[in-house]
């Protein structure tokens, strides 16, 4: 895979790097076309399910492949600004947070119809392509297994992250429920929950996507964008 697409793309920039991996932006030589390709330490098994999938709050994934330990992925470039970028220059409105956060359930039903959780969702994750959110960057995220009490590799972001993330139980869906909390109140106050709460009714939601014990917060998405 990697050396068809240096037959087939050029390089345009590194946008992020790590020890882990890193991400690139590319054009196809012919078309022009933009896309992004991933390659890092790990497993590609979220992003195979996504190939074929057709959603617009998902980027559409061309091409994923796996071998001796690392994963190469090829996907769709996003192009609009992120919501971390956004959020630098102004909080959002209740109503605009509503939208987003509804968008990104979408998202998220898709992956957890397919027995995926996301695990890293965050301002930097979210791209707004017009009014239209995508959730980006699967590369934290894995397959539930009935048999495991744990995850095995523990990713996520400070803050942002439920507390089961950090080796206390597996990751479910819940897992993701709780990070939507986090950022719905930083997009509404820019400050985590623990040390602002948004207020009115949208504050009641954010209290109960960030339950401590997963079994007390909304038990889908489905039901979370329902209340919203």
């Amino acid at each position: 895979m990697i050396k068809a697409l240096h037959e087939e793309y050029e390089q345009i920039r590194i946008i992020k790097e790590s020890k882990r991996g890193r991400v690139l932006l590319l054009r196809h030589k012919q078309s022009k076309t933009p896309y992004i390709f991933r390659h890092y330490h790990g497993n590609c098994d979220v992003y195979r399910k996504l190939l074929g999938i057709s959603c617009p709050n998902l980027p559409q994934i061309m091409e994923a492949a796996e071998k001796d330990g690392m994963a190469a992925v090829l996907e769709e470039y996003i192009q609009g600004d992120s919501l971390s970028h956004l959020l630098e220059g102004a909080l959002f409105t209740p109503a605009e947070a509503r939208a987003v956060i509804r968008q990104l359930c979408s998202a998220l039903w898709v992956l957890h119809s397919m027995g995926a959780v996301h695990r890293d969702i965050k301002p930097e994750n979210v791209i707004l392509r017009g009014s239209t959110a995508v959730l980006i960057d699967f590369d934290a995220a894995r397959i539930f297994k009935n048999e495991n009490s744990s995850d095995t590799l523990i990713l996520g972001t400070m803050g942002y992250a439920a507390p089961e993330q950090y080796g206390i139980s597996q990751t479910d869906e819940r897992a993701d429920i709780y990070s939507i909390g986090v950022l719905l109140n930083i997009m509404l106050t820019g400050k985590h929950p623990s040390k602002e709460l948004a207020g009115g009714k949208l504050g009641h939601v954010v209290q109960k996507c960030t339950r401590i014990n997963p079994k007390k917060r909304y038990h889908n998405v489905l039901h979370l964008m329902e209340v919203l």
